[in-house]
């Protein structure tokens, strides 16, 4: 039987946030979906009473060790220091490739779902739903440009000055653990050592670019791909204002099923709540 599970990072800062995801999945989701938030470990009990939390540390190697200002060091390679973006996208790699699910999806905390979703959201005969917006990637977008530079030398493909470039990052993302289970290996093959010690000596990377990358160049193409996120987002690092919530209300497809709004925006949970009633009212609600 197919199944679906979720993998949700978060921290104290984004307890309330993440408190706000888990009530809409247990609203909107499957009935038994595996739900797991991994933490940092003195966060364990805060999130206690969200549900299934488990501590970062237990997806780590035992060469990474925890240092001030959040960052940690892999005692494998100690320079430069993982930062702890870097960090919560190693663990949420080692989340994935653990998983026995069909399908696992990496939620984060600042994402709220607004209408019903199932396994067969996200997987359809035998695949799981691969997302890619091709030829969005231009030359205005540098960090997105390193990224996908970072992905090919840690696969091990040439370098490619071509633009446009095809863009992976979406919310929520769906993988097939398989494939990361195998992209991981690849990624061993072509550095010459553990994927996480590769992957935690960058100084930029994406997961998202890294998946997308592997399955476009190494397997190439996915059977089952579309180009809608199925989530309306707002990432600007200012407070929703009037105008934005309107903008987002028009933009959103009664084929949406999340609402993301960037913890790095500052938004009041007060005014993230209406700005998601209106959001969710906005179209009528309709199984993706």
């Amino acid at each position: 039987m197919s199944t679906l599970s979720m993998i949700t990072p978060s921290y104290r800062p984004d307890l309330e946030l993440c408190g706000e995801l888990v009530q809409s999945v247990k609203k909107h989701g499957p009935a038994l979906l595996e739900h797991t938030l991994i933490v940092p470990t003195i966060d364990m009990e805060a999130f206690a009473d969200l549900g299934d939390a488990r501590a970062a540390s237990d997806y780590l190697p035992r060469s990474f060790v925890p240092a001030p200002r959040n960052v940690w060091i892999n005692l494998r390679r100690p320079v430069p220091p993982v930062r702890g973006w870097i960090l919560q996208q190693v663990v949420k790699l080692e989340a994935a490739a653990r998983s026995s699910a069909s399908v696992v999806l990496l939620v984060d905390s600042d994402i709220v779902f607004i209408r019903p979703f199932s396994i067969d959201t996200y997987y359809r005969n035998g695949q799981a739903r691969f997302y890619r917006t091709a030829n969005a990637i231009h030359a205005g977008m540098r960090r997105h440009i390193l990224w996908h530079q970072v992905a090919r030398k840690l696969l091990g493909l040439r370098p490619t000055d071509s633009l446009p470039l095809h863009d992976y990052i979406c919310w929520p993302m769906a993988w097939d653990p398989e494939i990361v289970r195998a992209m991981l290996r690849r990624v061993e093959q072509a550095t010459g050592m553990r994927w996480q010690s590769a992957v935690a000596s960058q100084m930029h990377f994406s997961e998202g670019i890294l998946y997308g990358v592997y399955v476009d160049e190494v397997m190439g193409g996915a059977p089952y791909s579309e180009d809608r996120m199925l989530c309306t987002d707002y990432s600007d690092e200012t407070p929703l204002d009037e105008r934005a919530i309107e903008a987002l209300q028009s933009q959103t497809s009664s084929q949406d099923i999340a609402v993301m709004i960037s913890a790095k925006s500052g938004t009041a949970l007060a005014a993230r709540r209406r700005a998601v009633a209106r959001i969710e009212a906005a179209s009528s609600p309709v199984m993706a």
